[in-house]
């Protein structure tokens, strides 16, 4: 496969770290974003040239403008788009989520990828081409109790994409992606130690990598699972 210019957000650890670790495996470029310092540093020096990683939290627009605006500038426009940065509240019946988690987990699980969304769609545009595909969940097409505030975002998720995928010229796609069940911090949270009989990031990025780079405008508005 030709060499792919891939934009992903949420890129400090799990499964945005691990497909950066597996795309530039695979020889492509990635210019990735997420909050903290010490791991895009990490980034930096252990995948080298060719790559552009940014410090940016996607809660703040101006940030994520400028951030689009600098890496369309030096690095390129993206093929592929990975709306990854995500977060989770801690397990609870809807009505004992505290309001400052419930408004956090809109912040960056919906408005961070409208942001995203918004400020790199028209460089798509003029391109004629890219797919954007936003990090969706099984928890954004089915419930569970104790996480209604997180399907909240991901049902969200999900209607926005699909509806996004509307509106896009011919040449762009939207894709809405479920990645699974996956031994991150979050299932974590959600699982505590049962969260370890699912696969690791790493074992779930060598799949999910050729998943995304086979992603196309015949999968524009499509649900889809890795």
């Amino acid at each position: 496969m030709s060499k792919r210019h891939i934009l992903i957000t949420g890129v400090s650890r799990g499964l945005g770290y691990a497909l950066c670790q597996e795309f530039d495996r695979l020889g492509h470029a990635i210019a990735g974003c997420a909050r903290n310092d010490k791991s895009i540093d990490q980034l930096r020096t252990g995948l080298g040239p060719g790559h552009h990683f940014s410090t940016v939290d996607v809660t703040d627009d101006e940030a994520v403008g400028r951030w689009v605006e600098k890496v369309t500038s030096v690095w390129g426009v993206p093929d592929l788009v990975i709306n990854n940065a995500a977060t989770i509240n801690k397990n609870a019946a809807l009505w004992d989520v505290p309001l400052g988690e419930f408004r956090q987990l809109v912040d960056v699980n919906i408005t961070g990828v409208f942001s995203v969304v918004r400020h790199i769609t028209p460089h798509l545009i003029e391109q004629g081409s890219g797919v954007i595909a936003n990090l969706s969940s099984g928890w954004g097409r089915s419930v569970s109790a104790d996480v209604a505030a997180y399907c909240a975002t991901k049902y969200a998720i999900e209607g926005m994409t699909m509806a996004l995928a509307e509106d896009l010229p011919t040449g762009l796609a939207a894709v809405p992606v479920n990645p699974g069940i996956i031994n991150t911090e979050m299932l974590q949270s959600c699982f505590g130690p049962s969260a370890d009989q699912a696969p690791t990031p790493e074992q779930w990025a060598s799949k999910a990598a050729k998943f995304y780079l086979q992603l196309s405008v015949k999968d524009n508005g499509k649900p889809l699972s890795v």
